[in-house]
């Protein structure tokens, strides 16, 4: 299968990403995430997930197809901010398609888990860009879309590398210095 995995800069929040490498330039109005949402239903018919803040979700769900589900990203451990009530403690995270596990794969993969629809991580700290996905939320997406060894996962935004370490490790491809990103704390 081809998948894919967007973690663009977040509409509305260009002040924070002054210096990111991510996407080349700002993405604060919804033509660019309009247009991202069209090349992942194009480019990737057997499945993607599009990361995004949960103040844009009214904005940005009407761009998906209705087919496309919402996950959570829940932060136990979240930036708090002065003036700031309710805290913004979780992101969604979209997905659609994926593999069905028995869709034409070998009978052991029939009997994987099924994973839910919500991953509790705190956030990354000092990862040198802001919105830094941690290891296991990058295992998350890659459960929710049911990725395979031998499937192809694109980055589209590869950021701190760490979903690269995850599909990396999902293929079981060596990858380096990236491999503490994959470690899980006890």
């Amino acid at each position: 299968m081809r998948l894919a995995y967007a973690d663009p800069p977040y509409l509305g929040w260009c002040r924070y990403y002054e210096h990111d490498h991510r996407g080349g330039g700002c993405w604060d109005d919804s033509d660019t995430h309009r247009d991202l949402i069209a090349r992942l239903v194009a480019d990737y018919p057997d499945g993607w997930a599009l990361s995004l803040s949960s103040p844009t979700l009214a904005v940005i769900l009407p761009m998906v197809p209705a087919d496309t589900r919402v996950a959570a990203w829940v932060k136990p451990f979240a930036a708090f901010k002065s003036g700031v009530r309710p805290a913004y403690a979780w992101e969604p995270i979209l997905f659609r398609g994926g593999r069905n596990p028995t869709n034409g794969y070998p009978h052991k993969w029939r009997r994987s888990p099924t994973p839910r629809d919500y991953v509790i991580e705190p956030i990354s700290l000092r990862r040198g860009l802001t919105g830094a996905k941690p290891a296991r939320v990058c295992r998350f997406v890659l459960d929710l879309l049911n990725a395979r060894p031998d499937d192809e996962v694109d980055d589209l935004f590869p950021g701190t590398g760490a979903m690269g370490a995850a599909i990396a490790a999902l293929a079981g491809r060596p990858i380096g210095d990236q491999l503490s990103l994959l470690e899980t704390p006890a």
